[in-house]
């Protein structure tokens, strides 16, 4: 299932945050050889997981973390804006209606549905949250994976080539998209919704302040 769980809700799901941390400094770190922070812990973090931003986390049936991605607003601060801005040209973008989403994270041991099942969850986030597009920094092996899923992002700078290249691109929120990516994956859409309203109704959200 999808977990949506802004930052300081993570200590209410120790083994959720620890494995997620963990599989982020497999990932980012030993994999991708990333020049990131891992703690003693084997934890991976950066100054942006600081900020209270909004997750959106695969857990699986004995509560590991799957997969995972994190979420802010471009109004504040954002790793596009403060390390990437050659790819944008100079430009910083900053609007209510686009959030970045970075750290784009699978276990090791993740099944081949994760990916899709966090794209459709970050389709879903975004059209109940009013916004119209989302941000990110990628790596190169992730546009086949956007293109399996069926959600693919305009480019809009490219850094480095071949397996090491690192780009940055804007995705659109519409209803064709969330479509496509439950056709594609076969999650119903009717799923995601149910996440969403798991996380956000009111009960948990009175559940999570007691």
């Amino acid at each position: 299932m999808i977990r949506f769980l802004y930052g300081d809700q993570l200590e209410n799901f120790p083994y959720l945050k620890k494995t997620m941390l963990q599989d982020r400094a497999v990932q980012f770190k030993e994999r991708l050889n990333w020049d990131v922070t891992v703690n003693e812990a084997g934890e991976e973090t950066d100054e942006y997981d600081a900020l209270n931003p909004l997750y959106v986390i695969w857990e699986g049936p004995d509560g590991r973390h799957g997969g995972s991605m994190r979420c802010l607003p471009t109004l504040g601060r954002t790793m596009t804006a403060e390390h990437f801005l050659h790819l944008t040209d100079g430009v910083r973008i900053e609007s209510p209606l686009i959030w970045e989403v970075t750290r784009f994270c699978l276990a090791p041991h993740s099944g081949p549905g994760v990916a899709a099942a966090l794209m459709l969850a970050g389709c879903e986030f975004g059209m109940r949250f009013g916004l119209e597009q989302c941000l990110g920094v990628f790596d190169a092996r992730m546009p086949r994976i956007y293109g399996r899923i069926g959600f693919s992002p305009d480019v809009i700078g490219t850094d480095g080539e071949g397996r090491d290249g690192i780009s940055v691109g804007i995705w659109t929120f519409t209803d064709e998209a969330r479509r496509t990516i439950s056709q594609r994956s076969g999650i119903p859409a009717a799923l995601a919704e149910r996440w969403f309203d798991a996380s956000f109704s009111a009960p948990a959200l009175a559940a999570e302040a007691a």
